[in-house]
């Protein structure tokens, strides 16, 4: 452990393999996280077998990187562990068709707090819940393993029947290459509420809506389509870049002073007291699960406002713009061309 974290930090010493490498390990999907999480642990000398549907467009993914596939009531029946990596909305229909083949003494696992929670799906007394959750897209934890890097993560216990669920939760992030990182132990609420917080009030919510207004204001203004796009989008990425890798710090000692000058000063205007508020109401229903409870009724209502709401970002001028601009960079052909290919490997 680190002294100066608040929470404890385990690394590939602290993980002991034996807690899994007897094991099965049921990958039940195989789209971002379930090729990597299959893989990695295959690699790894773990038994491995996927669960997919018959039909589904990922079996023949699955079987070309030399993977065992099963339907997910077949690979549960013979895993100890059985690893839900297919999407949270699909979730609770594919346990109730596992159900069934959950032994005492399995685990049950996710990556992802939302259906434990959130009471979507209840577990059976008597087996483990953990959560081994990599804090990175799916490919970016299979390149990472590829390349004997790892990507940090988390793990969690909800249900510990057997008294080993923190170790063996442990020794899977060793398999799939987060103990070579650092992997920090949590809580299925924490997990759950901070990580739909900040995609909505910060990551996903928040600074589309921000870049958004911040091009609309420009453009009001008589500035071109193509300099706002530039200044509130485009540079976005540079910004980001420095503060992940040196902290706001980093950023403000990279950036010029002029730059540093205005934001310091002009900074808190735009995201001031009254977006605090806001985020504290948008936390709020994550906590009292009225978001969740919200989010649950339009997937049964098959995503009307969902549906809308996405046409409407898709529409936005400013796609219009940025997708003409982004093909003048030269990394745009190379991206798109690993983002088919990725996709091709890498079904959801």
């Amino acid at each position: 452990m680190t002294d100066d974290f608040t929470t404890e930090v385990y690394y590939d010493e602290d993980a002991n393999r034996s807690f899994i490498d007897d094991k099965t390990v049921a990958v039940i999907g195989y789209g971002s996280q379930g090729h990597a999480h299959a893989q990695n642990l295959s690699e790894s000398g773990v038994d491995v077998v996927v669960g997919l549907r018959e039909g589904s467009s990922s079996r023949s993914a699955a079987h070309a990187d030399g993977l065992d596939v099963e339907t997910p009531a077949e690979a549960a029946a013979r895993a100890d562990i059985v690893s839900m990596l297919v999407p949270d909305t699909s979730q609770p229909a594919v346990f109730e068709a596992i159900r069934d083949e959950l032994d005492a003494g399995d685990t049950l696992q996710f990556a992802h707090g939302f259906n434990i929670h959130y009471n979507q799906i209840q577990p059976p007394e008597d087996v483990d819940v953990t959560m081994v959750a990599p804090k990175s897209p799916g490919h970016l934890v299979r390149r990472n393993y590829e390349n004997d890097q790892g990507t940090p993560g988390l793990i969690a216990v909800y249900q510990n029947v057997s008294d080993e669920a923190k170790e063996e939760a442990l020794a899977y992030a060793h398999g799939i290459g987060c103990t070579r990182a650092g992997v920090i132990e949590t809580t299925f609420r924490e997990e759950t509420e901070t990580d739909l917080f900040g995609e909505q009030a910060v990551l996903c919510g928040g600074v589309t809506s921000l870049i958004k207004q911040g091009y609309e204001t420009l453009v009001d203004a008589g500035y071109s389509p193509e300099m706002a796009y530039f200044e509130v989008l485009n540079e976005m990425k540079l910004i980001v870049d420095l503060m992940y890798e040196g902290g706001l710090g980093g950023m403000w000692d990279s950036v010029s002073d002029t730059a540093e000058y205005g934001g310091l000063t002009r900074g808190d205007r735009i995201v001031d007291e009254h977006a605090r508020e806001n985020m504290e109401e948008v936390l709020e229903e994550v906590q009292d699960g009225s978001f969740a409870r919200q989010w649950i009724a339009e997937n049964q209502a098959n995503r009307p406002s969902y549906t809308q709401l996405r046409h409407a970002e898709e529409n936005h001028d400013i796609e219009r713009v940025g997708a003409r601009l982004r093909d003048l960079f030269a990394w745009a052909e190379e991206e798109g061309e690993s983002e088919d290919e990725e996709q091709a490997e890498v079904r959801a």
